[in-house]
């Protein structure tokens, strides 16, 4: 069957299924308990089965679901009935996906063996699962270290005073360095200095000869 995002569409698929499809939307998770049994998520559920509500106003109530609506998708579970305004007492219809399975009925001899199929696949499953990851792990190599032998290394003794020559370089030269860089600026910025200073003479002079 193709499938469909249209909201029509899907609403007539779900409520024209036939019989073995709506068998499938019938499907509840079992408890944690019946999952480490039978090694399986969910089932469908069926007349005798004992189920637990998860969602809904009546959460909590646990009963054997009584009979089962494949027309209109829902469940009817013992004691879970409300009265109607004419006294008259009925079920509670409930839909599948809002309860729990939390005891199934094995009196069908085919539920029994889809149950042992489901665990034996999920065993293999599991054995392939460790299989794999056996051999993606790597072998690790052994690799025998071998001694490394010290080389004497021949040093020759240098006077004390030789050494403290060479640290002491480095130092005069970025004393001189500086020193040159002051001197260039002062150079730079003598001309400038005559000029202003023959400019004031200038004005005063004139001040001097208008006065």
């Amino acid at each position: 069957m193709v499938k469909t995002s249209k909201p029509s569409k899907q609403r007539k698929r779900l409520f024209q299924a036939p019989d073995h499809i709506r068998y499938k939307h019938f499907a509840a998770p079992l408890s944690p308990e019946l999952r480490k049994t039978y090694g399986t998520r969910s089932l469908p559920v069926r007349r005798g089965d004992t189920v637990r509500i998860m969602r809904g106003d009546r959460k909590g109530f646990e009963g054997k679901v009584s009979s089962v609506d494949r027309k209109k998708f829902r469940i009817y579970i013992e004691g879970l009935t409300r009265e109607k305004v004419d006294g008259t007492t009925v079920f509670v219809p409930v839909h599948p996906s809002k309860v729990m399975i939390t005891k199934l009925n094995l009196d069908d001899k085919w539920r029994r063996k889809i149950l042992e199929r489901r665990k034996k696949a999920k065993e293999a499953e599991a054995a392939e699962a460790v299989e794999k990851v056996e051999e993606k792990a790597p072998e690790v190599m052994k690799v025998e270290e071998k001694p490394v032998e010290e080389k004497a290394v021949a040093v020759a003794e240098v006077p004390p005073t030789a050494l403290v020559a060479e640290e002491e370089k480095p130092k005069k030269k970025r004393k001189a360095a500086r020193k040159t860089v002051k001197e260039a600026a002062e150079e730079e910025a003598k001309p400038k200095k005559e000029a202003k200073a023959k400019a004031r003479r200038r004005k005063s002079s004139e001040e001097q000869k208008v006065g």
